[in-house]
């Protein structure tokens, strides 16, 4: 009785430190901190869990980080957001393909009264009219696919953001979107995020949506075992094919709806076959 006491102890110790049981599968996958903050890994992993009989290690950062380690050999698999680097990942020999799985879009976040004037025109243009207005904008500024998506729009609008007005945070969309609304600042967001923390963000409001600019797709690439051959292919080629199945992608389509009224992510694969 003593020993199953123990051992029944040891599982729940290793579960509540998030620390894989010894002699489990365990699959490395390195993130954005849109997926584990809006908490869509908390009802996408534990059904590919439970039908693997593994664990899911998510390392949640930006998606320049996630694939600096992937680049490592530091991760099984990816699942980013930024097409232009996914591309050169690929092209560069570290995987053998990127896949399309869901896509929601950015937008334009800023104070209420919008003191700018860059509501409803295209990013671009709001963009420049907070640039000449000298308004606060907050920037992640941390290698992420948003910030890389940023900085894309302001090259758009013929700009390079500097001065007073323009602070970076060096941080995850959550505290970047929380530093805007402390300091009535304008900052571009990804919906999903803007979705789960609206509620607690009292000066800010959607300001600028629907431009074909703010498309905000997702990919996951399983990392090339030639490249890490101690990589765990076989468990990320399932997790890959998991996330693509009609199952994860049901789980991707109405996740959110219940909650926050509106889906914060679409599947691209379910319905194509």
């Amino acid at each position: 009785m003593k020993k199953n006491i123990a051992a029944l102890y040891l599982v729940f110790a290793f579960a509540c430190a998030g620390i894989p049981l010894p002699g489990r599968d365990t699959l490395t996958l390195a993130s954005t901190t849109s997926t584990l903050d809006s908490g869509l890994f908390d009802v996408l992993m534990p059904p590919f869990e439970k039908k693997f009989d593994c664990a899911v290690k998510i390392i949640a950062v930006g998606t320049g980080q996630a694939m600096r380690l992937a680049r490592d050999g530091n991760a099984d698999v990816l699942l980013v957001h930024d097409r232009e680097s996914e591309e050169k990942f690929v092209a560069d020999g570290f995987a053998v393909e990127r896949l399309d799985v869901m896509h929601n879009e950015f937008v334009l976040v800023g104070p209420a009264g919008d003191p700018a004037g860059g509501r409803g025109l295209p990013v671009a243009a709001a963009l420049a009219k907070i640039a000449a207005a000298g308004a606060a904008f907050v920037s992640r500024a941390d290698d992420s696919g948003t910030h890389k998506k940023e900085l894309k729009l302001w090259k758009q609008a013929g700009l390079h953001p500097a001065g007073s007005w323009y602070m970076e945070s060096g941080s995850g969309m959550e505290a970047t979107l929380r530093i805007a609304n402390e300091k009535t600042a304008y900052c571009l967001v990804d919906r999903a995020t803007w979705l789960t923390h609206r509620k607690e963000i009292d000066v800010l409001a959607v300001l600028v949506e629907g431009d074909a600019q703010l498309f905000n797709p997702y990919s996951v690439i399983v990392v090339s075992k030639a490249k890490f051959p101690w990589l765990n292919v076989k468990l990320a080629t399932r997790f890959a094919e998991f996330i693509r199945s009609p199952q994860g992608q049901a789980i991707i389509r109405d996740f959110g709806k219940d909650k926050f009224g509106s889906a914060l992510f679409f599947p691209d694969v379910l319905g194509s076959k």
